[in-house]
């Protein structure tokens, strides 16, 4: 069997955030509810000229060189933050990379999931055709209603990865567990800007879905839990991921190690929650934080998406992955940014969006070199500055 995986990763987050500390102190609240509680120190907040695409952009230049470009056969974009009910995102993109023509370019959409069901879509892509690449984005932007519960886990970033035949990086096994259930623990019907959620019920649903896709990942044929050198889960808050490896841990009959997830947490508590990249910033984190060497050592991931849908899987390390990590880059991108004041959050939070298609002109905040310019005749105008 051809090995496909992961060739290229790198992420972008704004270049703005709001201490959780501010939130607490506006609200008159303990800042160790949120440190300690949800395990959160930050959360990243886009500027007016900031979305989706602009992020997806920055990410996904930073990969590529001439040779993976004109290798490019398809573009998933994995998003719950849509900017349009028709056209994909991913034509945008497309667009500002100035990938080829002869190339499909494509929006999945499944809660926090469906970077996962892209990346195991591109690996399927890769098998049949292994001389093309398939560029994968990850792109959110997590907003929730002004002083809710979910207020605090809040964030925005994208995470981009190239994958190919032979890939330098990880190698993503074929062998994945999946579950599947029709429930209402967290949605955001078309005449909302916000989701609805229900905490507890999701993190209860979280919680069973990860027993049910490991069981399915053992029937399959994966690997022992013992087998897996580092975890990476999908993280709306850190201790999230901290109550699942416990459960985890517990089903196996294994010992609860901090040392195996911690790695993958320590970027996600600094960005917050970005829905569909968040599973694969933790997976940054841990390549790029890991002190051990895990090269050839099997890491076990797991993706879960509201409504819901899970999947547990696992990739290895290749042979000098870390001298494709673009690790200086992302730990300046997040020592490189300003701290909002709460009412500089909250202008920002109150992002322009005219429902009539009236021309708007976003103000210059975006740090990068793509921006949303503006709204003209309800078509987004993008350029790079």
């Amino acid at each position: 069997m051809i090995k496909t995986g992961i060739d290229k990763i790198s992420f972008y987050v704004p270049g703005t955030y709001l201490a959780l500390d501010t939130l607490a102190e506006q609200h008159g609240i303990d800042p160790a509810k949120f440190a300690a509680g949800i395990g959160q120190s930050k959360i990243a907040v886009c500027n007016h000229d900031e979305d989706v695409v602009t992020m997806a952009a920055e990410a996904a230049a930073a990969i590529l060189d001439i040779e993976d470009r004109a290798a490019i056969a398809t573009v998933l974009f994995a998003t719950e933050t849509g900017i349009d009910q028709s056209t994909a995102a991913s034509v945008y993109v497309h667009k500002k990379l100035d990938l080829p023509s002869r190339c499909r370019a494509v929006e999945l959409k499944h809660a926090c999931y469906s970077g996962t069901a892209a990346l195991q879509l591109a690996c399927g892509h890769v098998t049949r055709k292994p001389d093309r690449k398939v560029l994968v984005i990850a792109s959110d932007v997590s907003r929730y209603d002004l002083d809710s519960p979910a207020e605090a886990t809040q964030g925005a970033g994208a995470v981009a990865f190239l994958v190919s035949a032979n890939p330098r990086l990880l190698e993503i096994e074929p062998v994945s567990g999946c579950y599947s259930e029709d429930i209402m623990d967290f949605w955001r019907p078309n005449y909302r800007k916000t989701p609805l959620v229900d905490g507890k019920y999701s993190t209860m649903k979280y919680l069973g879905a990860l027993s049910a896709a490991w069981e399915d990942y053992a029937d399959q044929g994966g690997r022992a839990f013992n087998e897996l050198a580092q975890f990476c889960y999908h993280i709306p808050f850190t201790r999230m991921a901290i109550k699942a490896h416990k459960q985890l841990s517990h089903q196996n009959q294994a010992q609860n190690d901090p040392n195996l997830y911690e790695p993958g947490l320590r970027y996600n508590r600094e960005v917050g929650n970005c829905y569909a990249a968040s599973l694969y910033l933790s997976l940054v984190s841990m390549l790029e934080t890991a002190e051990a060497d895990l090269t050839g050592r099997p890491v076990g991931l797991f993706s879960y998406g509201s409504g819901a849908v899970a999947e547990f899987f696992a990739a290895v390390p290749q042979a000098d992955y870390r001298a494709g990590l673009l690790t200086e880059r992302h730990r300046g991108l997040l020592d490189d940014r300003r701290a909002l004041s709460y009412d500089e959050y909250l202008g920002l939070w109150h992002a322009p969006d005219p429902q009539d298609g009236s021309a708007t002109t976003m103000r210059q905040g975006a740090r990068g070199r793509f921006r949303l310019a503006g709204i003209e005749d309800h078509k987004r105008q993008y350029e790079a500055v």
